[in-house]
Order: C-alpha cells, then structure tokens, then sequence
C-alpha cells in the first residue's frame, strides 16, 4: 500500500501519529506548524521531524502537496483557522479529516472551506490519552467517507470507528465523556489543593476510600493534578467547545465553562 498523509500541527498528537505513521512501509508523511516559522522554537521541531524521518513542510501548500489524507492535529480553538489556512491548497481527491475536539457546529464550520473546494471532510474524535497507546488509541469517525479513510489508517496499526455518515456524532460524543473526565480532573484540582491546606487531606482520603472502595484516590488526585498543570490551556479550549455544544443544545453549559476556566488558571500559575 502506498499513502501520503500530511498532518497540519505538530504538538504531542501530530508528532505521536505522524512518528508512528512513518515507520510504516509505503506510508509517507509530511508536517507543518505554524511554529515552523517561529525563531525560537521552529528548527527544533524542523529537528525531530527530520529524525523521524519526516518531511517537515515550508507551508500548508507544501504540506498538502501530494497528500491522500490531510490530518488536522492543532488545537480546539485553531480548529477553523487552520482549515482556512489549508482549504485553498487541497483538491477533490483529496480528504480532510479534522481530529480537534470541537462541538458539532464548529466541525460543520471547519467542514465548509474544505467541501467548498471539492474535498470530503471526515471527523475524528480521539477517546483517551494518546500518549500511552499511540496509534492504537480509541477514534470515532464520521462523514461521508469515515469507512474508507478509517479502514485505510486501521490497516496501519489505528483503532477508528465509523459511528455516522454525518458529522456531529462523533464529536458530541467525546465532548459528553470529556464533560466527566474534565468535570472530575478540576475536581481533583480544588479538592487537593484545599484540603491539604486545611489540612485534613487524609482523613478526606479515608472517608472517600470507604464510599468508593474501587478507587485509588490519591493516585488519581495526583493523576489528575499532573495532567492539569500539563495540558490545561489546551483542555480548557476543548471545554470551551463543549459548553458551546451545550449552550447549542439549549441547556445550560455554564459548568463546562467554569471548568474550562479551572483547568487554564491551573496551568498558568503552574508556568510562572
């Protein structure tokens, strides 16, 4: 089989797949990042897709040029911009799959542009960490084409399920579970931070263990934490979409925006 896959972002997601995807025999890949352009962070990142063997793009034109699949892995609040950005380089043959965590309305938003030009546009919506499994980390997928461009990357090593010949499905669904993973780790958050300060952390521990006995608390609480101070500006974006995807459903999706608010205070006072 031969494949050209061009990934447009190059953070954690798009260097995982893009790294991945480049051991495979017949599959060749290409990246960009607008951080190419930056001065100071531009020529490590060129670095670590050239020694991955990939070819790391001038542009999106030079991205796209070529490409059977162009993967978009930037962020939830770049998501349209980016689709914009590279819409003008694709042609029909081409497939454009978004995996940013957006509300259904913003996928329908990042499709236009690239339908506008002739191109299918299919939806990702990545389920858990990709840090750990890579590749084999659980996708849903939606849109016209969803069976056939996930069959082509399941082959590869992926693990996507085609859930809708439509986009939205798949998305709503990884913005309700991130509701309860996102809800829990700003939980986890304020609940650490105030209870060692009051100082009652483990008789709180031990009341906890009693009513759940199933659960590691501590580990997850410092599980969570981590993963806050890590990633939060960027889960705060996906939070954002997912109180937009409330709102759009004519609830209430102040929480989701408090949450969003929880996890990018978190992470900033954590880099300074």
């Amino acid at each position: 089989m031969s494949l050209e896959i061009a990934f447009i972002g190059y953070g954690e997601v798009g260097q995982i797949f893009s790294r991945q995807l480049a051991g495979k025999r017949g599959v060749g890949i290409r990246v960009y990042d607008i951080l190419f352009d930056d001065l100071a962070k531009g020529p490590e990142l060129r670095r670590r897709a050239s020694e991955a063997g990939i070819h790391a793009a001038d542009g999106p034109a030079d991205a796209c040029r070529g490409a059977d699949i162009v993967i978009s892995a930037v962020t939830a609040d770049s998501a349209v911009a980016a689709a914009e950005q590279v819409a003008p380089h694709l042609h029909p043959s081409q497939i454009y799959v978004d995996l940013n965590s957006v509300s259904p309305a913003t996928k329908e938003r990042v499709a236009k542009p690239v339908r506008d030009r002739g191109a299918a546009f299919v939806e990702f919506a990545v389920m858990a960490p990709v840090k750990e499994p890579g590749l084999a980390v659980p996708i849903l997928s939606g849109g016209e084409r969803a069976e056939e461009v996930s069959a082509r990357l399941n082959d590869l090593g992926m693990r996507i399920t085609p859930v809708s010949t439509g986009i939205g499905t798949a998305s709503a669904t990884k913005l309700c579970r991130s509701i309860v993973i996102k809800g829990m780790e700003a939980l986890m958050v304020d609940f650490t931070l105030a209870s060692e300060k009051a100082g009652v952390m483990p008789a709180v521990l031990a009341s906890l263990t009693a009513s759940y006995p199933g659960m590691d608390w501590e580990s997850l609480a410092r599980t969570m934490m981590s993963r806050v101070r890590q990633h939060g500006i960027r889960r705060a974006a996906e939070m954002r979409e997912a109180s937009r995807m409330i709102d759009e459903l004519g609830l209430d999706g102040s929480l989701a925006s408090a949450i969003a608010d929880r996890h990018e205070s978190f992470a900033k006072a954590g880099k300074t």
